[in-house]
């Protein structure tokens, strides 16, 4: 699994290293209210999380969940990566950050990294991106990466219907 630098951020594939940062990013209330609420309570299942959810994604497609590193103190501040999800066709972006560091552009470097590693490094040729309905901070980050609304879509074991966005 390979590192990536960019201007501000070192992109480093999530291991179990990350278990605390992930345990917190999981439970903050964004998180939760966004993205869903993994059950992620303790330390132990944090790396469990990773064992058995980011870990094999890596092993399967090449890559996955990339912790968001800050290059000047070593801070990890939150993630983003590239997932295949059942239903959905296409792989798809995502990206998760503490509050602290919203708004700096910081999702948007990385993200867009990632975007131009699609074809070079990923053979991937369309990618995706979902959101909650009220999420507005994450759909205007979605179409500055260049993807358009195309339709709602529920996911598998899921009730809530979301936007799904497509280059």
């Amino acid at each position: 699994m390979k590192l990536y630098r960019t201007p501000r951020l070192t992109l480093a594939p999530t291991t179990l290293n990350d278990a605390q940062m992930m345990l917190e990013l999981l439970n903050t209330p964004k998180f939760i209210q966004n993205i869903g609420d993994r059950g992620v309570r303790t330390l132990q299942d944090a790396e469990r999380y990773i064992s058995d959810r980011i870990l094999p994604h890596y092993e399967k497609y090449g890559y996955g969940s990339f912790t968001m590193i800050l290059s000047g103190n070593g801070t990890k501040i939150g993630t983003c990566g590239l997932y295949v999800r059942p239903g959905l066709e296409v792989p798809d972006i995502g990206f998760a950050l503490f509050e602290p560091y919203e708004g700096q552009g910081l999702a948007y470097e990385a993200a867009s990294f990632l975007m131009k590693k699609l074809n070079e490094e990923f053979t991937i040729e369309k990618i995706s991106a979902i959101t909650s309905k009220t999420n507005q901070a994450s759909q205007t980050l979605i179409e500055k990466l260049g993807l358009a609304f195309k339709k709602t879509v529920v996911l598998p074991d899921e009730t809530e219907e979301l936007w799904y966005y497509e280059n």
